[in-house]
């Protein structure tokens, strides 16, 4: 250790035990001092004999759950506060003990989520913390206390639009890879009570954006992590059912309906989110495969489709919303987005009753018109694409010849490119504005993908390939547009430094020879010296003009160097695009 880091350890040490050698020494004094926090990990055994003290530890925790008064300084308002909880954290062992041993002291720490007290997110923070410590390293005792009192539950879950008080749930019932591990037979006992009830209760009862949006995080946990029992038991069919009879009520706001579906999009791909949860990986990882829904759960998923639907259908509705390009008449909403992202995740688990009931009911026809009614929205685009994708590679000929011939794909796919431009018709969902040019169709992008898709596996699949060369309009916009189209588009050809097919192997560096690049640093600094013999600079700046064609040249040739590095090895082409760009 340096000589510096000692003094400064020594100074932190001779502060908190100046304060342990008063004679009437307060807890707010060593609150005060920053450095206790490092001397309670550092065990430091007068300060904990100290803290350890059932009068203390009550002191810090009303600190962690009591508002402080109006009139209270900042230092009772944020930082007592904070370090009380960072002393808890600190999982000093017999600090820990202390509490959780004390049922009084279990009841000061609870007392934060009875309904008549206030419950800022600060201290909801906080008391947060101090719960999961326990949790992680006293489980069974705390189990213990929580069995002893039940209405607890009911009060987290009355406070579940707080996101900290929704971590202690999802932890609570199990919904978490280290707790699920470590502690599944300790939480057999939840299983029996109606903890899932009163969270699925909450669509019901609350107008809350917050409040759904956490229930549904925790029923998507429970999927992704919880026992499986807990986890079958959130999949069952009565519990889908009790959730769209929650979201199909008219006195329900949209986000009943949005959040609904996203735990059914959960239900379905629940892998969908694990990409955005690496604790999730884990647990797919450490526990198998996730829960599947049942065949009876699709079913009753489906019951409801008819009702979506007529949900999805716009030509009714007279709301509009003004736009830099033009007019939405009425916009699509979120909510009738997650309606096309649910119906294409329901594709995708291949059950053939799932594909005869969304041909039966035109669910596929539907958003396959909502795709060229709202030409700007990309989110919708990616759906759609999605599900046109499912239909073409679909296995049974009932789902391929119904986006082929009753969806009628290609001819509509023809109609775009034949007439780009955004309609001016005001009966169209999308109008351009009034007085100036109608823009570009922003689904182009999409339509060439889907094109490009048709064509590939027409190769291979005799009906499609017959379709298309049964329409004279589509073979020849696929020679003269979609052909030259892809050469243009396709980056890997582009003459500008980047590599030319991704099947290149991998050059040693020590052979590329820079000469034959597009970038010439030698024949750069060249072209940049003309400006001296051109006469651009006065005499006055041939100084500082040198230092900065000095610099560049360096930051050039370092940069092609990186650049180059990474064409040999054949790095993503987004960041060649980025240098370029630069």
């Amino acid at each position: 250790m340096s000589n510096f880091k000692l003094a400064s350890f020594v100074v932190v040490v001779l502060k908190v035990e100046s304060i342990l050698d008063k004679e009437n020494f307060t807890l707010e004094d060593l609150l005060d001092e920053d450095e206790v926090i490092q001397e309670c990990k550092a065990q430091n055994s007068r300060l904990i004999d100290f803290l350890k003290e059932k009068s203390q530890v009550e002191k810090l925790l009303r600190y962690i759950v009591e508002e402080p008064s109006e009139d209270a300084d900042k230092r009772h308002v944020f930082k007592f506060p904070f370090i009380a909880c960072e002393l808890f954290t600190c999982e000093v062992d017999i600090l820990l003990r202390t509490l959780v041993e004390d049922e009084e002291l279990m009841d000061t720490l609870f007392s934060f989520v009875k309904p008549d007290r206030p419950h800022s997110t600060l201290l909801a923070g906080y008391f947060s913390k101090v719960v999961i410590c326990l949790m992680m390293r006293k489980a069974g005792q705390f189990f213990i206390y929580m069995q002893g009192h039940l209405e607890i539950i009911h009060q987290l879950v009355d406070l579940i639009g707080i996101t900290s008080i929704m971590e202690i749930i999802i932890r609570l019932i199990g919904a978490d890879e280290n707790l699920h591990h470590n502690y599944e037979e300790t939480i057999q006992w939840l299983e029996d009570i109606e903890v899932l009830e009163m969270i699925v209760d909450k669509f019901s009862s609350s107008d809350s954006f917050e409040v759904h949006t956490n229930a549904t995080e925790i029923l998507c946990s429970i999927i992704r992590c919880a026992p499986p029992v807990l986890a079958a038991k959130i999949c069952s069919p009565s519990y889908v059912r009790r959730l769209f009879q929650h979201a199909m009520e008219d006195s329900r706001p949209k986000s009943v309906l949005f959040h609904v579906l996203s735990f059914c999009v959960c239900l379905l791909d629940p892998k969908r989110l694990v990409l955005s949860s690496y604790q999730a990986f884990r647990s797919q990882l450490n526990h198998g495969s996730f829960i599947t829904p049942s065949d009876d759960a699709v079913v009753g998923l489906l019951e409801r489709l008819g009702d979506l639907l007529i949900l999805l259908d716009v030509s009714s509705l007279d709301s509009a919303l003004p736009t830099t390009y033009g007019k939405l008449q009425p916009p699509l909403g979120k909510h009738r987005l997650k309606i096309v992202e649910f119906i294409s995740v329901l594709l995708t688990i291949g059950s053939e009753a799932v594909e005869k009931e969304l041909i039966q009911q035109g669910a596929i026809k539907l958003v396959v018109n909502l795709f060229f009614e709202y030409p700007f929205n990309n989110f919708l685009h990616h759906h759609v694409e999605n599900i046109i994708g499912s239909c073409l590679e679909s296995k049974t000929t009932l789902l391929l010849e119904h986006i082929l011939q009753e969806c009628d794909i290609v001819r509509k796919i023809l109609a775009a490119e034949k007439n780009p431009l955004l309609s001016t018709d005001s009966t169209k969902a999308t109008v351009s504005a009034e007085e100036r040019s109608p823009p570009r169709i922003g689904s182009i992008g999409h339509i060439t993908r889907i094109a490009n898709k048709l064509t590939q596996l027409g190769d291979s699949n005799i009906t499609i390939q017959t379709h298309l060369q049964e329409n004279s309009d589509w073979v020849d916009w696929l020679n003269n547009v979609l052909l030259k189209r892809n050469a243009t588009e396709n980056v890997l050809q582009w003459s500008c430094g980047r590599p030319t097919t991704l099947q290149d192997h991998v050059r040693d560096s020590d052979d590329d020879d820079f000469r034959d690049k597009d970038f010439d640093v030698a024949a750069l600094a060249s072209s940049l010296s003309q400006a001296f013999r051109l006469d651009i600079y006065a005499n006055d700046d041939i100084e500082e003009v040198c230092i900065m064609l000095y610099n560049s040249v360096l930051f050039l040739s370092t940069l092609f160097c990186v650049f180059t590095f990474w064409q040999a090895t054949g790095i993503c082409d987004t960041f060649g695009l980025m240098w370029i760009c630069l």
